[in-house]
């Protein structure tokens, strides 16, 4: 016959083998991930840089940004100030304030990285260039493609007349 002394042994024995496995768990996820977290979210916390090929043909490219520029031309920047509610939550609009992200005031053909006092990732601050429509356009489908260990965990627009009509909005924004 088991008495509840032993019982009692028993459930603490579990519940402290529960607990050490969920330390460990959690050690593991702070050493290893700079945000807790799991997936497509979590980011390693010691990256290794290589250096890639570029594997497009430059016909591609100029294929691609051409249905691009046809999709910018036929953009509607309403529909943009809809898309721009999937940014809101970390940009603002206002000129000098910032969110999580910097201020898309003005973004477009804007210096990259040149948001005074907002503290980019070493891969954008590194990027030279503006943020012509184009850059805009890769950075919005991917930003981790586009610069590679940027802060921004957004993953993307995947619709190319969602990132054209949000560009479109977003160049009557201080422009």
């Amino acid at each position: 016959m088991i008495d509840t002394t032993t019982i009692t042994k028993y459930a603490a024995g579990i519940c402290g083998a529960l607990l050490i496995f969920l330390l460990l768990n959690w050690g593991a996820e702070t050493m290893f991930f700079s945000e807790p977290g799991h997936g497509e979210h979590a980011e390693a916390a010691y990256v290794i840089e290589v250096e890639e090929e570029e594997t497009e043909e430059p016909t591609e490219m100029a294929e691609e940004d051409n249905a691009f520029a046809a999709a910018l031309a036929a953009a509607d920047a309403e529909a943009g100030a809809k898309v721009f509610s999937k940014c809101k939550a970390c940009h603002k609009l206002e000129e000098g304030k910032k969110g999580v992200g910097p201020s898309l005031f003005g973004v477009v053909d804007r210096d990259i990285a040149s948001v005074d006092g907002y503290k980019y990732s070493e891969a954008l601050a590194g990027t030279d260039g503006d943020w012509s429509t184009a850059n805009l356009n890769a950075f919005i489908t991917n930003p981790k493609d586009f610069a590679s260990g940027t802060k921004m965990k957004f993953k993307g627009l995947k619709k190319e007349s969602d990132r054209a009509n949000l560009i479109a909005y977003l160049s009557t924004i201080g422009n």
